[in-house]
């Protein structure tokens, strides 16, 4: 109990609160990419969701009640989320399907306004009374705009590394998705003819051998590369195998060719989604030792002090004699948000 308190209630818990900030902001303005993927949580009894955003410098933790693109902009956001009707929002309004009738009412009374979450939903209450109502229609205005809005901001992320579930589309200019998780799809078919086997096992001993490729590309890339690659994708990926299951799959990888090869003009970018997968083991460690949080405060903590341990790990700092130092209030260590910055700024902007 008397712990639960020191981490919940005492004082010293906002610096800790502050510095899980100061990491994220560093973090996000580390590089050009970030990597997010999310696992089960439970608050107070009930599932919630934990989000982990991460690159090579830092990992945070985010726990929600919901995993939707709102949520996930809300965390990009950083308490800066708004939703605004520029050009950007209306092309994506009708990217999204929104009825011409409603694009020409929105687009005739709110063009250029920029407003917040309380304000946007006085708008949809006004154009769209109840709200078991026009529910698609709510949803499109809502992304749309929040997207636009968070796209202008200075630590809005350029590269967005996930695997493919639909929540991430749209959010970053750049959507690279993980070689791994698609390779994972292929791993699931349970084929029960023999000759399926052994086509299956084949093409995937192909789908890694040209993910070896590109690892080699990654390390020394090579112009001239860029275009054999890419013409081997589209050989590997239109392969016909008279497998029902595997051709459909292999149709599927084909499909995202653009989001998966972003490396060949990105190469500092990673291929899989591996360090948030981490995240999400730490995550997962920390629910079997204690089931769930039972407070607000108690999960913000949990979110704060799980932040703080995997980016010391990342910064080869000592976690214990991190918190040990600004419990104790001496400062002799520098901020791990200070670490982030220098050690990025060594680097190349974007590179690992």
């Amino acid at each position: 109990g008397s712990v639960s308190r020191i981490l919940t209630q005492s004082p010293e818990k906002d610096g800790f609160h502050q510095e899980k900030n100061a990491i994220v902001m560093a973090g996000l303005q580390s590089a050009d990419y970030q990597q997010m993927d999310d696992t089960s949580a439970r608050v107070a009894g009930k599932n919630y969701y934990d989000h982990i955003l991460c690159n090579e410098f830092y990992t945070a933790y985010f726990t929600r009640a919901h995993k939707d693109r709102l949520t996930i902009i809300d965390i990009l956001s950083q308490g800066q989320m708004k939703f605004t009707f520029n050009e950007y929002a209306f092309l994506l309004m009708k990217e999204m399907k929104l009825p011409e009738k409603w694009l020409n009412i929105i687009e005739t009374n709110y063009a250029g306004q920029s407003v917040n979450r309380q304000d946007m939903d006085n708008l949809l209450s006004a154009h769209f009374p109840g709200l078991n109502k026009q529910q698609t229609n709510r949803l499109i205005l809502l992304e749309s705009t929040a997207i636009a809005a968070y796209q202008v901001l200075p630590h809005a992320v350029k590269f967005l590394l996930t695997d493919d579930a639909p929540q991430y589309n749209k959010i970053a200019m750049y959507h690279p998705l993980c070689w791994i998780h698609d390779g994972r799809h292929y791993k699931k078919l349970m084929p029960v003819v023999m000759s399926h086997r052994n086509t299956l096992e084949g093409f995937i001993t192909k789908y890694w051998d040209y993910y070896d490729q590109l690892l080699t590309y990654k390390s020394h890339p090579i112009q001239s590369e860029v275009d054999r690659l890419s013409t081997e994708f589209d050989t590997l990926f239109s392969t016909q195998t008279g497998y029902d299951h595997l051709d459909e799959r292999i149709k599927k990888t084909n499909g995202q060719k653009s989001q998966l090869l972003l490396v060949l003009e990105n190469q500092f970018l990673p291929l899989h989604n591996n360090d948030s997968e981490g995240g999400a083991r730490g995550q997962a460690r920390r629910r079997d030792i204690s089931f769930h949080t039972m407070s607000a405060e108690g999960t913000k903590s949990k979110d704060t002090f799980m932040t703080i341990m995997q980016t010391a790990k990342k910064q080869a700092i000592n976690f214990y004699h991190y918190i040990g130092d600004r419990i104790k209030r001496k400062y002799e260590m520098p901020s791990l948000a200070s670490l982030i910055t220098t050690r990025s700024k060594a680097l190349v902007p974007g590179t690992p």
